[in-house]
């Protein structure tokens, strides 16, 4: 029996957001249910958990699977969350794109060619990853916390030490 999906059902060229307990996996849907994704040769299809560690590989293999199996017992949306900022390609030529590439082994790297980048290189012909992004401004702003923190401790002790 087949799992249903999640609404909105998807329609080809749509990116897929697949919620892993530590990062979201990507994937771009091409129709019949079917998905194609980055992932790296040790991937497994719900693997969840145990697939944050195939990101220390440099190489991906593009591949072409049921949605269903991709996702496995994780959660999973529909979200071209960059439609207002970049014209999406034709469905066709997505797909297409899509297809050639399947089976390909291709560099990986977390920083700069994950499945996120792979997916939207796709759809809108830019590759980006927004939780990338958004990891180097939590960890920016972190280091941001901890200089200053850093430089208020100086200048406490340095106050203190010149009142005694």
């Amino acid at each position: 029996m087949k799992k249903p999906f999640r609404f909105p059902e998807p329609k080809p060229g749509d990116l897929i957001e697949i919620f892993r307990p530590f990062y979201r996996h990507w994937a771009i849907y091409v129709g019949d249910g079917y998905v194609v994704h980055l992932a790296p040769p040790s991937e497994v299809a719900g693997a969840g958990a145990a697939s944050v560690m195939s990101a220390l590989t440099d190489k991906a293999i593009v591949k072409k699977e049921l949605l269903y199996d991709v996702a496995g017992s994780d959660k999973y949306q529909v979200n071209n969350k960059h439609d207002d900022k970049y014209s999406p390609l034709p469905c066709s030529k997505i797909i297409q794109r899509a297809e050639e590439l399947v089976g390909q082994e291709v560099l990986y790297k977390l920083t700069s060619e994950n499945c996120e980048h792979f997916v939207n290189e796709l759809r809108y012909g830019v590759a980006r990853s927004d939780q990338v992004r958004d990891v180097i401004i939590a960890a920016s702003v972190a280091g941001m916390g901890l200089a200053a923190m850093s430089l208020i401790g100086v200048m406490f002790s340095r106050n203190k030490r010149q009142k005694q």
